[in-house]
């Protein structure tokens, strides 16, 4: 998903400050990067750590930025060059990865910078893994990668915003299904399998899982700021203590050893020194760990691999299931209100923006039983911004695009549907029709063996469907959870997106896996071009609708519009 732009920050001054840092002496580098994620590899990033966003005035969710002492370079992929294009001032030159002649960051410091080139980053911005790649593309040139202990940027950020540490509270094994207890000896399981004798927890979403604890460090997101080591004998969580709620404090108990969250890497450095370590016999960190971590343990005393709680987290128990399965039939609850008002209010002539469609979306979940709050920032665009740019009125004569979520105690939601409140273009409706076949075509597709959302993020890994290099090292299993959203983008025009939670589960072929919903919207037939739907297409659509009506109808008894609106959108083609 992609953000809605603001306006163009000088970046002069702040580019003139962190050269003047980067030629110091205890420095002396030619060059800096500015990754986007944080130290723990986070996909949404705490304010304070928007860095790259701060030095480069891009506030797109993916993307680096390389500065040297002459120029600034911000590299980002296909769905930003728009973003990037009007946000970047005349400081920048925008790398539009993707397209051909134009390297990635990494291929670019060793490509395209000078021999000799002394090349800083924060080692606690970058993982251990991506750094010995790009070390060993440098050493052809002579040039070398230089962690640097205090991130420039920091220094340059004047009014950098403070870390949080908001409340952490337990959430009960009635939504998790499982207590630590046993997520902790199925860890170790995996552990004792390859002699690790410790593992390294350094995802968020990983600590949050493994100890059924929620906050709210990172808006949208009910993590919070945490590091875990796991041996095979003790059981420590980094955390700010007073972020605990008493609840969580007595639930965690006196097996589990609490230490203050910066205190992680002085008890790596000495973890060497206490476990019995050997070449078959290491710590475990994840490949996406940081090098500062590495650093710490010393090159010798670690492996990096997959961290096993990716795989244990995504594979959902039975609890996990049902609590995916009621949230996203409340969350049906709270789209079927909102589409029925909001065609009732185009239909009226009031005159609704984006924002407003949001909030109003927002609103209608806030009413519903275990709703903690959105899954992410709505995207709410009509016409143009369907792949959005500025808040633009919502018209009849436009196609609307709401990709929007919800988190709840029992389940996280992502939905995107898209919606035409007046009579359609023939090109808008072979347009939707295609995304609809390539939908249905997910849905129903059987996965050969290993082909490559609970109460937690929004896009949960390790697995996934898609081009991005880091789908193809997991494959699909029965209980994961997976993201189906084919979208067109007809640049400047409209947008079209059909997005739901699927299920993989075993299908009834000898070595297959299939797909199953979870969300329960209907999807709009005002935009379906009939005569290009099979008859098999044609009787998913009805089966679906069916489906949607019977799940989501008898929790709208209180709302006979929504219900109407319902009946009707649901109706057989």
């Amino acid at each position: 998903m992609a953000e809605v732009a603001s306006g163009t920050v000088n970046t002069s001054q702040r580019l003139a400050a962190l050269r003047q840092l980067m030629a110091q002496e205890e420095n002396n580098i030619q060059a800096f990067v500015v990754p986007s994620e944080d130290q723990h590899s986070s996909e949404y990033l705490a304010h304070c750590d928007e860095r790259r966003a701060f030095i480069s005035g891009f506030t797109g969710s993916a993307g680096c930025a390389v500065v040297t002492l002459k120029d600034a370079f911000l590299f980002t992929d296909g769905r930003y060059f728009l973003q990037a294009g009007k946000q970047l001032d005349q400081n920048w030159t925008l790398m539009k990865q993707g397209l051909p002649d134009v390297p990635t960051w990494q291929e670019f410091l060793s490509k395209n910078l000078d021999s000799s080139t002394r090349i800083g980053i924060d080692s606690t911005l970058i993982s251990a893994s991506n750094a010995d790649t790009i070390k060993e593309a440098l050493k052809p040139k002579g040039s070398s990668l230089v962690p640097i202990e205090k991130n420039l940027v920091d220094t340059v950020w004047s009014d950098r915003p403070p870390r949080p540490q908001n409340q952490v509270i337990h959430l009960d094994e009635k939504y998790s299904g499982q207590s630590p207890s046993h997520k902790i000896r199925a860890l170790r399981e995996e552990m004792s399998k390859k002699k690790h004798q410790a593992f390294i927890v350094n995802m968020l979403d990983e600590v949050a899982w493994l100890f059924n604890l929620r906050g709210s460090d990172i808006d949208y997101n009910p993590v919070f700021f945490a590091y875990a080591v796991i041996t095979l004998d003790s059981i420590n969580l980094f955390v700010e203590k007073a972020q605990l709620s008493a609840d969580a404090l007595g639930f965690l108990g006196e097996d589990i050893n609490i230490h203050p969250y910066n205190a992680i890497f002085d008890y790596v450095k000495q973890l060497p020194s206490v476990l019995t370590l050997n070449k078959e016999a290491k710590v475990l960190i994840g490949d996406t760990a940081s090098l500062a971590i590495a650093q710490a343990l010393g090159k010798d005393n670690y492996e990096i691999a997959p961290s096993p709680i990716a795989s244990l987290k995504a594979i959902k128990n039975a609890t996990e299931f049902d609590g995916f399965r009621q949230s996203h039939i409340r969350d049906g609850v709270a789209l079927a209100r909102y589409f029925a008002w909001l065609e009732e209010q185009l239909n009226n002539g009031v005159e609704i923006n984006e924002s407003q469609g949001a909030a109003r979306l927002e609103a209608f979940r806030s009413e519903l039983d275990l709703f903690r709050g959105l899954s992410f920032d709505t995207i709410s665009g009509t016409g143009p911004n369907g792949d959005p740019a500025d808040c633009a009125i919502i018209t009849k004569d436009q196609v609307y695009l709401c990709d929007s979520g919800a988190q709840f105690f029992d389940g996280t939601t992502d939905v995107t549907r898209t919606w035409h409140f007046g009579t359609p273009t023939d090109e808008e409706k072979r347009a939707f029709t295609r995304v609809l076949q390539g939908h249905i075509a997910i849905d129903t597709a059987v996965f050969p063996t290993g082909t490559t959302g609970h109460y937690l993020n929004v896009h949960e890994g390790p697995h996934g469907i898609g081009v991005r290099i880091g789908y193809n090292s997991t494959p699909l299993k029965a209980g994961m959870t997976v993201s189906n959203e084919p979208g067109y983008y007809a640049d400047g025009r409209f947008g079209i997106r059909i997005e739901s939670i699927v299920l993989v589960r075993d299908a009834k072929t000898p070595n297959n896996f299939g797909d199953k919903g979870y969300l329960r919207c209907p999807i709009h037939k005002n935009l379906v071009d009939t005569s290009l739907l099979t008859a098999g297409e044609r009787e998913w659509l009805n089966a679906y609708h069916a489906e949607t009506w019977a799940k989501v109808s008898p929790l709208l008894k209180n709302d006979e519009k929504a219900l109407k609106w319902l009946e009707r959108e649901t109706s057989p083609l």
